[in-house]
């Protein structure tokens, strides 16, 4: 297993990590009600909301992981990364741009992973 050094060399090993449509889909709520409390902490001046931000992100994010993908997070090796990566799905999936970026990272429809493109890392 090889340490991946950049961002770009990470994102497709992410997303192939996020595979299944419904690790997905929790992610995206996840970082939906992340982006929501970040708001509401910011209008209303209520900073106790920012307390859920981990319990947000990191509980559905996780809850995919062990539950539907059966990995472990890519937190856990890369966390900046991970994270920025969240939200960067997060934004491709908001503009209908994730399925191309699935797709060249070699993520089938179905969940599974063309085995001549799989990242391991």
């Amino acid at each position: 297993m090889t340490p991946l050094r950049r961002f770009r060399d990470f994102w497709p090993y992410y997303l192939q990590e996020h595979a299944h449509s419904g690790t997905r889909v929790l992610h995206y709520a996840g970082t939906s009600i992340v982006v929501a409390l970040l708001a509401g902490a910011a209008v209303s001046q209520r900073r106790w909301l920012l307390a859920a931000l981990p319990v947000a992100g990191y509980g559905f994010a996780w809850a995919g992981h062990w539950l539907v993908e059966r990995n472990q997070p890519a937190t856990f090796r890369y966390p900046l990364w991970s994270l920025r990566a969240d939200f960067v799905m997060w934004q491709r999936f908001m503009t209908g741009h994730i399925a191309r970026d699935l797709a060249k990272a070699g993520v089938r429809p179905d969940g599974s992973i063309d085995p001549a493109r799989r990242i391991t890392a």
